[in-house]
């Protein structure tokens, strides 16, 4: 896919500018959902069938997604690529920009709010956690919970 220009923000907008293929980044990376089902029916947007997989198609295209290969009677899981991990500082900022100028529920705030209160410190362990359970890398020493776990682990007010 050739982009219209030579400049690198029309060339990012081309490959995530539209709503859907970020949303569905956000639920790979937030929600692990790899398989077409989980991302059709976990979606509280409600993205229809039709354009997901047109979406997946070009996120996969755009080498931000891969598509494992499915034996006959089994689904393709979706794993994200290096490039596909390095949206999340997007996706950050973009959190960040809507909680300080769009309205929304507490619930659906508070994973951006603690993300934002731990900083990029966080979403780099959170990249680092991605690139293990998507690239097979092996795991960061650490202590404690991990970035999902910790991310899991929110409730409305934590």
């Amino acid at each position: 896919m050739e982009p219209r220009s030579g400049c690198p923000i029309n060339a990012a907008v081309e490959v995530l500018g539209d709503r859907w293929s970020l949303l569905v980044l956000r639920d790979v990376i937030f929600g692990d959902r790899r398989y077409f089902r989980a991302l059709l029916t976990g979606s509280i947007e409600g993205i229809a069938s039709n354009i997901l997989a047109d979406r997946l198609v070009r996120l996969v295209e755009a080498g931000i997604l891969t598509r494992g290969t499915a034996a006959r009677g089994q689904r393709a899981r979706y794993s994200l690529t290096e490039a596909g991990i390095r949206t999340l500082p997007i996706l950050f900022a973009l959190g960040n920009w809507g909680l300080d100028w769009c309205s929304g529920t507490e619930e659906l705030r508070v994973r951006q709010e603690f993300m934002r209160a731990e900083g990029p410190a966080f979403v780099e362990e959170l990249m680092d956690e991605l690139r293990t359970l998507h690239l097979d890398a092996p795991p960061k020493p650490r202590r404690g919970p991990t970035p999902l776990e910790r991310l899991a682990g929110l409730r409305p007010g934590s």
